[in-house]
């Protein structure tokens, strides 16, 4: 027995083309009664949303395209960067149309996708992402879906990007990094020469960054430990690795990402002090 239509609407996240639902069995009857009575609104003249329908695949409808980049990446939880505008994949076949306050990616990306999708599958969201981006910002979100597990290093490797742009990012993901604000830290260490160890074992306990033998580097994520019970834990570890003998230096996701010449010049001046290396007794 066919479901009524606003169940099956519900079960489509509020969105749906009208040739979806025909083939599902309903009318064009059926679906002009739901839209006289207010349950559904016609988008773009094919497509037709519910209440139910979220506001980023409204968006991606009204230019007959998928919600993809930055903005599919804020939806699966990956880390991203401020950006509230709309980011839409459209046919590259389509015609030049106007969307203020969206973004429209024109190019195709590795992934086949369904005719009527209105989100675009995860290698194609990094794709447009590996584009869109600046290769420091693209490789923090690349590293933030495997570690969700959404892809893996080999499958990453072995999809063809057909980008020189999505190239540079591929290279830059390193298996260690363990937030898009530790990708970034890297980078600003090795923009002033410095070598960088990551995820070192230091007494039984991992730290994020060890510069030399002595200079332990600990970075807040975006989303880093807000619990008194959490930033306790945080300062008996600096505490530990300083009576040990280290300098610890801790950095949150704001110095980082948007001040990165402090957290670069700290970083130096404590390298001039000669901090991160052992003393000798």
């Amino acid at each position: 027995m066919r479901a009524p239509i606003m169940t099956w609407m519900r079960q489509r996240a509020g969105i749906a083309h009208t040739s979806e639902l025909r083939a599902a069995g309903y009318t064009n009857h059926e679906m002009r009664q739901a839209v006289d009575a207010g349950l559904l609104e016609r988008v773009r003249r094919s497509w037709l949303v519910s209440a139910q329908c979220s506001a980023e695949r409204r968006a991606a409808a009204e230019v007959s395209g998928r919600v993809t980049c930055v903005t599919a990446a804020k939806h699966l939880g990956l880390w991203s960067v401020a950006d509230e505008r709309m980011h839409v994949a459209v046919p590259s076949s389509s015609s030049r149309i106007s969307a203020p306050g969206r973004v429209l990616h024109w190019s195709a990306g590795p992934a086949p996708v369904a005719r009527f999708a209105v989100e675009d599958p995860i290698l194609n969201v990094l794709y447009h992402v590996g584009r869109c981006l600046e290769p420091p910002d693209a490789s923090a979100v690349w590293e933030s879906a495997l570690r969700r597990t959404l892809v893996t290093l080999p499958q990453l490797r072995r999809t063809a990007w057909h980008s020189t742009a999505v190239d540079i990012v591929l290279e830059m993901v390193g298996a260690l990094s363990d937030s898009g604000v530790e990708t970034a830290f890297i980078r600003i260490c090795r923009s002033c020469g410095l070598d960088v160890r990551q995820q070192v074992i230091i007494d039984g306990h991992r730290v994020d960054a060890l510069i030399g033998d002595r200079l332990v580097v600990q970075l807040d994520g975006f989303e880093f430990h807000s619990s008194a019970k959490d930033r306790r834990r945080d300062l008996r570890q600096d505490a530990r690795l300083a009576l040990l003998g280290y300098t610890v230096l801790r950095f949150d996701y704001q110095q980082v990402m948007f001040d990165p010449g402090y957290v670069q010049q700290t970083i130096v001046s404590a390298v001039a002090q000669g901090l991160h290396l052992a003393r000798r007794r």
